[in-house]
C-alpha cells in the first residue's frame, strides 16, 4: 500500500510541476514550483523502486498518468484543447497502465 500512495505523490508532484511550468509563463515566481514539483517527483518516484514495485511498472504508471492528468487539467486551468482525438488517446493509455499492471502480476 505504501508503494502505490508513494507512486500517487510521484504522479501529482508531477503534474503540479508541469502545470505550474504552463502558468510560470505569466507568473515567473511558479518556477520555484516547478523546481520543486519535479525534484519531489523523481524523490517519489525513487522511493517506489526502493520500496519494491518493477521499474517499468512504476515508470509506465507514472508517466501514463501524468500524461492524462496533465491534459485533462491544462483544459480545464488554461482552456487548451481536448479533442475526441486526444480522448481516445486518453483512453488508450488507460487501457496500457491496465495491461502494464496485469502483465506484471503473471
Amino acid at each position: 500500500m505504501r508503494k502505490w500512495l508513494l507512486l500517487l505523490a510521484a504522479i501529482l508532484l508531477e503534474v503540479t510541476a508541469t502545470l505550474s511550468l504552463r502558468g510560470a509563463l505569466d507568473h515567473p515566481a511558479l518556477y520555484a514550483l516547478v523546481a520543486v514539483g519535479y525534484l519531489g517527483s523523481f524523490a517519489a518516484l525513487s522511493l517506489v523502486l526502493r520500496a519494491g514495485m518493477a521499474l517499468g511498472v512504476a515508470y509506465g504508471i507514472w508517466a501514463a498518468s501524468g500524461i492524462a492528468l496533465t491534459a485533462i487539467t491544462a483544459r480545464a486551468l488554461f482552456r487548451e484543447p481536448l479533442t475526441k482525438v486526444m480522448g481516445a488517446g486518453i483512453g488508450l493509455i488507460i487501457a496500457g497502465v491496465l495491461f502494464i499492471e496485469l502483465g506484471a502480476a503473471h
